[in-house]
């Protein structure tokens, strides 16, 4: 079978290596084009790239995915199947429909759940108990395909989106190997999703992850452990921006405003933050310019004094 590779960041590379593995004839991969990335803005390219390069494999970068020179492009590689793993863009009509086995999506979610481009984020910070990984047939609507294959897997109260993305992505990569092989015997019949029970999970951006520190603690938790690692869950002091790690929510009572350092103490209690009911302790920060760190380090430096409020 000779197989499309569409996707762009580091979850979809276990499919990647699976179909690879497992002997598919994978024609090309198709990416995002590199853009600019890091405190020097040096274009980058898209881990799916970086891979596809290093098996010398045809690589295409359409900017967006559409029109007659990239139609041409794909149907010169003569797919039989195209398979979408987090690529980024929304395929037209004409380029799903090309494979004549037609174009199959590996998604982060328990379709009709969480249709979007962050499922991951949003099942964490919505405190859903579990999630999985959904193989659907393609259609020109946002995720609202039928349904090949699913398989579900617990989210743990320790979960970050970081430690769920990686699980998921190597579940993703099984996933979509059995249901290419239904799709190889002629036995890929898809479940009609229920399109009334459909939830959503828009992108997450910077200002989506800045915390608002009127929510409860445990809501900030799930909130903070949600926007892990990108775009990271961030919050001013005073005028520098500090990103936010491994929250773990106390049943704390104060009469402090939200957002004040009820604790700064890196021997005893850390740091603690007050939240709109309870408080939450932040093991790890990331101020500025510098690397991740634990906060407590952060307070023996140049840190936060208690009474400081992060806005």
């Amino acid at each position: 079978m000779r197989v499309l590779f569409w996707g762009s960041p580091d979850f979809a590379l276990p499919s990647l290596r699976a179909l690879l593995g497992e002997g598919y004839e994978v024609v090309g991969a198709v990416t995002q084009p590199d853009r600019p990335a890091g405190r020097g803005r040096k274009l980058r390219s898209s881990p799916v790239k970086e891979a596809a390069l290093e098996e010398d494999l045809p690589v295409l970068t359409p900017d967006p995915p559409r029109g007659d020179e990239f139609v041409a492009s794909v149907r010169a590689l003569s797919p039989d199947v195209s398979v979408v793993v987090a690529y980024g863009h929304i395929l037209p009509r004409e380029v799903l429909e090309l494979p004549r086995l037609g174009s199959l999506n590996v998604h982060a979610s328990l379709l009709p759940a969480l249709r979007g481009a962050a499922p991951v984020n949003w099942a964490i910070v919505q405190g859903h108990e579990r999630t999985g990984v959904t193989v659907m047939r393609m259609v020109e609507e946002m995720d609202a395909g039928p349904i090949l294959v699913q398989r579900e897997e617990p989210i743990e109260d320790e979960d970050t989106a970081s430690s769920l993305s990686l699980r998921l992505s190597e579940l993703g990569a099984g996933v979509l190997l059995e249901a290419l092989a239904l799709v190889e015997m002629g036995k890929a019949e898809g479940r009609e999703q229920d399109h009334e029970a459909a939830t959503f999970a828009p992108k997450v951006d910077r200002e989506t992850a800045r915390v608002r520190w009127s929510r409860t603690a445990g809501e900030l938790g799930r909130w903070i452990r949600g926007m892990d690692q990108v775009p990271g869950a961030w919050s001013p002091l005073g005028d520098e921006p500090v990103k936010l790690y491994a929250p773990e929510p106390l049943e704390r009572v104060t009469d402090a405003e939200p957002g004040t350092v009820v604790a700064a103490d890196p021997d005893h209690d850390g740091l603690v933050v007050a939240a709109g009911r309870g408080a939450v302790r932040i093991e790890e920060v990331q101020p500025p310019g510098k690397k991740r760190m634990s906060a407590r380090d952060w307070i023996r430096g140049r840190g936060p004094s208690r009474g400081d409020r992060f806005g």
